[in-house]
């Protein structure tokens, strides 16, 4: 080899190009990862790092204002917006010069080439004047915030979460268009801290890929905190004025100092040589196939740039799969199952289907619907945290689906995920012990309670003494 041949040349350092690169070089593949901007990607830079320190800022000051309930003095915190976005800095630098540290990554054999890279060809990626030969190619350019047609929008000049972070000034009141996972997480982190939030979403209701009725409880926690939840509102226009910039819907209008787009995301696939070798792509990704190969069957495309799951943990899981798909027999196809928490509080995690879709797909007589509030929980009444629940849905006995609003949801639907994944029963779940006093006790106790109803159709077969 030349020293630009290589076995993979990954384009773009987020989240799946850097687990896969991290797992190619860990095989002795020859790695060079191309990276235009930062090693990090977006979940360092603009998603899930700075957003997780916002929320815990958020959260210390909600503990504060609200510490009568557990019998000590409530106090209104004094809140230095300038001092928590360096405290985010900090920990954004803290992973930049550990785990995504570009000479962390060179030791362990992956060489970093600065620029934007450009196929060529199926086995050829060109990055400034530079050539560099592979036998496979992985796209992990990711996304970017889709700004909606809205008039007015652009000359007034708005934030996203690619620009919030590095504001010179924090804004003190903030209109938000979208409802969904990002703008509603944000939403309750900057009204616990001061900034006054209103949040416009399009539809009937906000995160509208969750359990309803548990998105509904969300926004009425948002609501009970202060933040103006909006819903329905379709914005055609926006103008400044003497009080700000204003959001327009007919004759409804919403104005704040500062406006942010959370209205989803757009997959990065411009100047990438894509239409030169045929490969499509639409409005969603790259069109793959189920092993994550684009038409050309040495370019792999994972992450949002394929569009399946705009997540983090989901875009590494993609980069590992398509690298054994590359390398080893047999093929390596990413797993169909999603999970996924919104970090708001209480946060909600999501698994599998949720109990319209397992009714549509299994038909309403099959499907069993099984949940427990959290009113009912010795260790959320300890915490004073029984706004939520557990919900698990089963079909044919299995379980199929499995909600959670609780604190530290995102931590307890794994046991639930890997019911689905298995599939486990009730019966299953109940044989496990589990831990007391947890909000996962309240998993066992549901399917204890599953369990237990199915033996009552059974207790003609129990052994009767003969005393």
């Amino acid at each position: 080899m030349t020293e630009d041949e290589y076995d993979l040349v990954i384009i773009g350092m987020g989240s799946g190009g850097l687990v896969a690169a991290e797992f190619a070089a860990s095989l002795d593949l020859r790695v060079a990862a191309v990276e235009r901007h930062r090693v990090g990607g977006d979940c360092l830079w603009t998603g899930c790092v700075p957003s997780k320190a916002l929320i815990a800022a958020a959260k210390v000051a909600q503990t504060m204002r609200t510490a009568g309930r557990f019998g000590i003095s409530s106090v209104e915190p004094s809140i230095d917006l300038a001092a928590v976005w360096k405290r985010i800095h900090a920990v954004q630098q803290t992973v930049a010069n550990t785990d995504d540290n570009p000479d962390k990554l060179a030791a362990e054999g992956i060489e970093i080439v600065s620029g934007s890279g450009r196929l060529i060809d199926g086995n050829t990626v060109a990055v400034g004047e530079r050539m560099l030969r592979t036998r496979f190619v992985m796209l992990c350019t990711g996304s970017r915030p889709y700004i909606p047609a809205i008039a007015g929008l652009a000359d007034a000049g708005y934030l996203t979460s690619e620009t919030l972070w590095d504001v010179d000034t924090v804004p003190a009141s903030i209109v938000m268009l979208g409802g969904g996972p990002i703008s509603i997480e944000l939403a309750q982190s900057f009204n616990r801290l001061g900034i006054r939030t209103t949040v416009l979403q399009k539809g009937p209701g906000i995160l509208p890929r969750d359990e309803p009725d548990l998105a509904s409880a969300v926004a009425e926690k948002l609501r009970s905190e202060g933040v103006q939840l909006v819903l329905n509102v379709n914005a055609d226009s926006v103008t400044v004025g003497a009080g700000g910039k204003v959001v327009h819907a007919g004759a409804q209008s919403w104005s704040a100092e500062e406006l942010f787009v959370g209205a989803g995301r757009t997959p990065n696939i411009a100047d990438l040589g894509l239409e030169d070798l045929g490969i499509a792509a639409t409005a969603k990704g790259v069109e793959i196939d189920d092993r994550s190969r684009t038409s050309v069957k040495s370019v792999y495309a994972v992450g949002d740039i394929a569009g399946r799951a705009l997540f983090t943990h989901t875009a590494a899981a993609e980069g590992v799969f398509a690298v054994r798909d590359m390398f080893f027999p047999g093929a390596g196809r990413p797993k169909e199952l999603l999970s996924w928490c919104t970090f708001t509080d209480p946060e909600l995690a999501h698994v599998g289907l949720t109990v319209a879709e397992a009714q549509e797909k299994f038909g309403a007589d099959k499907v069993e619907v099984w949940r427990q509030d959290l009113v009912g929980s010795d260790r959320a009444r300890a915490d004073d945290a029984t706004e939520g629940a557990i919900v698990v849905v089963l079909a044919k006995e299995k379980v199929v689906g499995a909600h959670i609003l609780a604190p530290h949801a995102g931590e307890t639907i794994g046991e639930l995920a890997l019911a689905v994944a298995s599939g486990l029963g009730a019966k299953d779940l109940s044989n496990l012990v589990h831990i007391y006093p947890t909000y996962g006790t309240g998993i066992g106790q549901l399917a204890a309670s599953a369990a237990f109803e199915k033996a009552q159709k059974y207790r003609w077969l129990l052994k009767r003494s003969r005393a």
